[in-house]
């Protein structure tokens, strides 16, 4: 299955306004008055699957955009991976705060998450990833994610993760070891920390760690043995590091 999406947001009369909605099943986006929504209109995505995602930030306009439930990547008929491609473009005085539910790597699946972002000069962002290794008790899916963001052409971040089988070493101590869940949090804007700091919960091992980037960029790792566990470390260094908005 291939589907393209798309959403542009603008500041129009004082306020956001969505003036560009075009959903492609099964990336189906809603507007509701807090947020922008995915919501999944199919199962997926499958092995074969090649779906992507455009959103675009206009000047001063600032959009939200959260997913309706929890995704979940799996196997298709035949041995192909699967494919979800993320393309943001925020305008000077915008604003984006991406935040969808966690992403799960069923066993057997082969899933690709490509994001690309570009900034102008004083655009914020907040960008959230949240990978989960396998449903309980299960091996994980193969899972790789990729990131580029850039900030008036020059790079701020060239992140790239690979886990699960043919991974080399993806569960070895170096890389996850026992931990199942991963939280990745870019924040570009006035509210990024400026140093670097780390915390670690000795009741469960879940840890943290913010890294600053660039000048008003920073990036927080978070990894533990559940979604849960790593959510609540996240959130200690989160509160420890920057306010949260």
């Amino acid at each position: 299955m291939r589907a393209n999406a798309s959403a542009r947001a603008e500041h129009v009369g004082g306020q956001t306004r969505l003036v560009e909605l075009r959903s492609d099943a099964p990336l189906v986006l809603r507007s509701t008055p807090d947020a922008l929504y995915l919501v999944g209109g199919a199962a997926g995505p499958l092995g074969g699957d090649d779906l992507s995602l455009d959103v675009v930030v206009g000047s001063s306009a600032c959009l939200a955009v959260r997913s309706a439930a929890a995704t979940l990547a799996q196997p298709g008929p035949g041995s192909a991976p699967s494919r979800a491609t993320y393309r943001f473009e925020i305008g000077d005085g915008g604003s984006l705060d991406w935040r969808p539910e966690p992403l799960v790597s069923v066993r057997g699946s082969d899933h690709l998450i490509d994001t690309t972002v570009v900034l102008s000069r004083s655009a914020c962002l907040t960008l959230v990833d949240e990978l989960v290794l396998g449903r309980a008790a299960e091996a994980p899916g193969r899972i790789r994610v990729r990131c580029r963001v850039t900030r008036e052409g020059a790079i701020l971040l060239a992140h790239d993760l690979d886990f699960g089988p043919g991974s080399p070493a993806w569960d070895g101590a170096a890389v996850m070891g026992g931990a199942r869940a991963l939280i990745s949090l870019l924040r570009v804007g006035p509210d990024a920390p400026t140093t670097a700091s780390a915390i670690v919960n000795a009741d469960d091992g879940a840890r943290a760690a913010w890294m600053p980037l660039a000048h008003e960029a920073a990036l927080l790792l978070a990894i533990g043995p559940t979604l849960l566990a790593t959510r609540r470390t996240a959130s200690s260094a989160n509160k420890t590091g920057v306010r949260c908005r």
